[in-house]
């Protein structure tokens, strides 16, 4: 077997050519995701549109904080698995990291690859930048939606925000970046992937993972004077700060457990493809719905309405949203 194919292909249609708005308020820069009909959902695009803008945050003198939010009425569904605009099989001639493409590699390796770049990659370099960062969530905050609220320093959550990880019904253990054990204590963290069951705002505010929970129609108002309030603070001091804390954090072990986890995780997407020819455990988007319906709460729950293999050929097609299911 050779250790090159033929690139994977897709008919990839983006609805629009500004996945992620950015604006600066004082010494607030403001990301906002923005694909609300896809209750933002991630693909590569989006993925490297928020790595630009907070390039562009982190090299602007004037700003000091960064705040990331979702247009419309969830904060994330999570990774792009249905939509017209699924471009998982898609080149990034200017990749972020040292990993080389991922479309023309066999077997495992395609997503491995992949995926080093833009999930795991990406996430630990947004986590480390210097500026203070704000997840400013509302409604759904979904596996993949996980991942861009927990690699920022602080969340604000409205009291309709509910946070999510089903993958476990994939027969994955919980999604790329792995900050579960370190987000909620062991005990909690095991029952929220083994149920998949939604956490809302309120127990997210107990057990310290969500910083502050306000109505929603108070969160702008309620994450802009967070911002502001840390604004105020000295340049350095909060780079300092922000190293000190997630230093500490990979003391206690959160760099290393992601990387065995990680290859937990292409484990069981190798296991999918091997048993069930489908990288995600044979799931598609209709039982993930139903199933994550009957776990959830009150509320649209389900993922989506149509995906193709998380190989990239699209074969289902459809119109979706992210891997756990706004609707």
């Amino acid at each position: 077997m050779s250790d090159i194919v033929d690139p994977r292909t897709a008919d990839i249609r983006y609805e629009t050519d500004t996945p992620v708005l950015y604006e600066v308020r004082g010494a607030v820069a403001w990301l906002t995701m923005n694909r609300p009909e896809f209750a933002n959902s991630q693909n590569s695009q989006m993925t490297y549109a928020i790595d630009d803008c907070l390039r562009r945050a982190v090299a602007d003198d004037a700003v000091k904080v960064i705040v990331l939010r979702g247009a419309g009425k969830h904060f994330s569904g999570g990774h792009d698995i249905g939509t017209p605009g699924r471009d998982v099989a898609k080149t990034w001639p200017e990749r972020r990291s040292l990993w080389y493409d991922h479309v023309n590699k066999p077997g495992a390796e395609y997503l491995y690859a992949r995926e080093q770049e833009v999930y795991l990659g990406m996430c630990r370099r947004w986590r480390d930048i210097p500026k203070p960062t704000i997840a400013m969530v509302q409604g759904a905050c979904i596996a993949g939606g996980l991942m861009l609220a927990w690699v920022c320093d602080l969340i604000v959550a409205s009291d309709d925000a509910y946070f999510t990880d089903p993958v476990v019904r994939m027969g994955i253990p919980g999604v790329e970046y792995f900050a579960h054990p370190f987000e909620l204590p062991p005990r909690v963290a095991k029952e929220f992937l083994f149920t998949g069951e939604r956490m809302d705002a309120a127990r997210a505010h107990a057990l310290g993972m969500v910083n502050r929970v306000v109505p929603r129609a108070e969160l702008e108002e309620a994450t802009t004077r967070l911002a502001e309030r840390v604004a105020s603070m000295p340049r350095l001091g909060l780079a300092l700060t922000k190293q000190a804390v997630n230093h500490a954090e990979d003391l206690r072990g959160k760099r290393t457990a992601m990387d065995a986890v990680f290859h937990m995780h292409h484990f069981a997407h190798a296991q999918g493809d091997l048993t069930m020819g489908h990288s995600l455990g044979g799931m598609d988007a209709k039982s993930m719905a139903a199933a994550n319906r009957s776990a959830g709460s009150a509320g649209d729950g389900g993922q989506g309405d149509g995906k193709g293999d998380d190989k990239g050929d699209d074969k289902d097609g459809g119109k979706g949203r992210g891997d756990g299911g706004a609707g």
